[in-house]
């Protein structure tokens, strides 16, 4: 996962709620660990295009520790958090995560983060801790004791295009994409998935982060192709830039969008008037109607108070890591790679967002369909525990 919010980015962070965070770091994070405490390194996004998310993602990170440390902790020890920040370019956040493990002894390592940074993170870790990563992302990544909370394309896709298909009454699609690697490898398993369908590829656009224009280009050729579907592999600004100008050019009606990459923080950017007839197929949203999820937002609402940052499927997954951990160092007994490896396997632990299990070190989850209903989503369709198609051992 990637995300560049050059445009927009004052009403995205109004949205997320930057401030939300500036009363103080709250009691379970300790300028000196006790004895009794297992550090933890969580990579949040403190700077850089994706800061929006980074009051989210600590506030979920600290609900996760406190819920861990309510129940008795990891392996009987006290939670602590040392954050670092996962904004900066992949190999000052590399620096970091060596300083999280010889410095602060942190015992594993959680991030949100894009792909470039996982790998560089990938290798300094070099399997010595467990390192989860919890956004979504392109998948075919098997490194050494890192697993894997987050949305793959299949499971975004395969279950959602039928979907978007017959909601459309077409199966002509134009896909556009940010250039680089979570976009262009997302569309070509799209391609599989659309062939399947008995579907066609009428064009495939590609944009550098942070475009100058705002796709008017692409979007006359589209105007002029009149495909069923146009499938978004955009993200961040660029996301809400495409959307608008699709909208402006009077598309909304006769096209279905279907966006890889918008959670509630972007679609509060796009605005209720360039909303009409887009999609979005994630893990979660955060008025999904599920009682875990209800006391996940009533939690920190009341932790937070009118002051809570928007939750989404990026900041949400870093509650979900402290949850994984806690329940496979209890099955395991243990953080070493090789038992904490064999014992996560098959291992289910309950989310805000259902159920999730884990298969080859990747999680098999809920995906849920939603339809964007002005600044909120409306979820049209679940599709129950699916499977990530990976294969690490």
């Amino acid at each position: 996962m990637l995300t560049s919010l050059k445009t927009s980015r004052r009403e995205l962070l109004r949205a997320a709620g930057v401030g939300a965070l500036a009363i103080g770091a709250p009691a379970i994070i300790r300028p000196a660990a006790a004895a009794d405490t297992l550090k933890i390194g969580v990579l949040v996004a403190d700077s850089g295009p994706a800061a929006l998310f980074g009051p989210a993602q600590r506030a979920a990170a600290e609900f996760g520790a406190a819920t861990v440390n309510a129940k008795g902790g990891l392996l009987g020890r006290q939670v602590e958090i040392v954050f670092a920040d996962a904004g900066a370019p992949p190999a000052e956040v590399a620096k970091s995560a060596v300083k999280l493990m010889l410095s602060d002894k942190v015992e594993l390592i959680f991030g949100s983060h894009d792909s470039a940074v996982r790998q560089g993170v990938e290798n300094v870790v070099k399997g010595k801790i467990p390192y989860v990563y919890t956004p979504c992302f392109e998948g075919d990544d098997c490194s050494s004791n890192v697993y894997f909370l987050g949305e793959t394309p299949e499971q975004q896709l395969q279950k959602a295009l039928p979907k978007i298909v017959e909601l459309a009454h077409g199966k002509t699609f134009y896909l556009i994409g940010d250039d680089y690697v979570w976009a262009r490898t997302t569309n070509e398993k799209a391609k599989k998935y659309i062939a399947d369908l008995g579907g066609t590829v009428v064009a495939e656009d590609y944009y550098p982060f942070g475009a100058p224009n705002k796709f008017e280009t692409s979007v006359a050729k589209i105007k002029s192709a009149k495909p069923a579907i146009v499938l978004e592999t955009l993200v961040g600004g660029d996301n809400v830039n495409f959307n608008r100008t699709f909208a402006d050019f009077n598309l909304s009606d006769d096209i279905v969008r279907l966006s890889c990459l918008l959670e509630e923080n972007t679609l509060a950017g796009i605005g209720k008037d360039a909303s009409k007839n887009l999609y979005s197929s994630f893990g979660y949203f955060a008025d999904i109607d599920l009682p875990q999820n209800k006391a996940f937002i009533a939690e920190l609402a009341k932790k937070y108070g009118d002051k809570a940052p928007q939750q989404c499927t990026i900041s949400k997954g870093l509650y979900d890591a402290f949850v994984f951990a806690a329940a496979a160092a209890a099955k395991a007994k243990s953080l070493d790679a090789g038992k904490f490896g064999a014992a996560v396997e098959g291992l289910t632990f309950d989310t805000p967002s259902g159920p999730m299990t884990v298969k080859h070190r990747h999680t098999d989850k809920n995906i849920f369909l939603a339809r964007c209903d002005g600044t909120k989503f409306t979820i049209v369709d679940t599709f129950s525990a699916v499977p990530t198609q990976q294969a690490c051992s």
